[in-house]
């Protein structure tokens, strides 16, 4: 679990975090959804470690980053994965090589615990047979894939994935969607997404949190969304004409068991 307690974040004069307190659970989806300018980029990256708050604490399953010493920040950091918005993935590297980059890099894993490692978490992402392939000889939804078994080669305990949908056709983030979901629940990670992408609001969110302007203007989960009456999430979440069909239908079904009990 990762708590964020409180949390202020500043650029010269412009304010960009106001106070932000929330939690973000193990074996569950955490989506941070707003509007550009919300604050939810700054959110993710000071999550990271990227940015250092101006005031308030990040923990760690109890771990508060502010207090860690610079070996147990290092040892955290081994713990993190990141599914990147654009992929990330190496040009000049095989599929192979980019999953198993993290390894190498942090582990003294020898070369067969690499490669059989690799192809296991291959194999989890449905990429069997993509191993001396190259990022430009893959799909955009392949080129995810990759980038989440990269993220996922080194077993993290948290999972921090930045609009990981970018780019793809509805049908491919659906299956990156339940990807990412499947994952978390199989290995319990903490897992947070940033999106704008609401399709993965109503398929992943577990967990909510809806920044405005700098604040947690509301928080809850996917079934509860659909039924807020919080203006600013209407607007936000029902701007198309469908989602707006959907959360009348449903309003109107949550009036007529009110008036007419069972």
């Amino acid at each position: 679990m990762i708590e964020v307690n409180k949390i202020e974040k500043s650029f010269g004069e412009a304010k960009i975090l106001k106070g932000i307190s929330t939690t973000f659970e193990t074996g569950k989806t955490n989506l941070i959804i707003g509007r550009s300018g919300s604050g939810k980029t700054v959110m993710l990256k000071t999550l990271l470690g990227i940015h250092t708050p101006d005031s308030g604490t990040i923990s760690f399953d109890g771990r508060i980053y502010s207090e860690l010493s610079p070996d147990e920040k290092r040892t955290l950091r081994t713990e993190i994965g990141m599914v990147f918005q654009g992929s990330a993935l190496f040009d000049s590297m095989t599929v192979e090589d980019n999953v198993g980059f993290p390894l190498k890099m942090f582990t003294k894993k020898r070369t067969r615990e690499i490669k059989d490692r690799v192809n296991e978490v291959l194999e989890r992402v449905n990429l069997k047979d993509a191993n001396r392939k190259f990022p430009n000889e893959i799909s955009g939804g392949m080129q995810k894939r990759v980038a989440i078994a990269r993220a996922i080669v080194n077993n993290p305990k948290y999972l921090f994935c930045d609009e990981p949908n970018s780019g793809l056709d509805p049908e491919t983030s659906i299956v990156i969607d339940e990807l990412i979901q499947e994952i978390t629940k199989e290995y319990e990670i903490t897992t947070v997404i940033n999106t704008h992408d609401m399709n993965s609001v109503l398929q992943i969110g577990e967990k909510i949190v809806f920044l405005k302007n700098g604040l947690k203007e509301w928080e809850g989960d996917n079934e509860q969304i659909l039924e807020t009456r919080n203006k600013s999430i209407v607007e936000f979440v029902y701007s198309s004409d469908l989602f707006k069909k959907v959360r009348e239908s449903l309003l109107a079904e949550a009036d007529e068991e009110d008036n007419n009990p069972k």
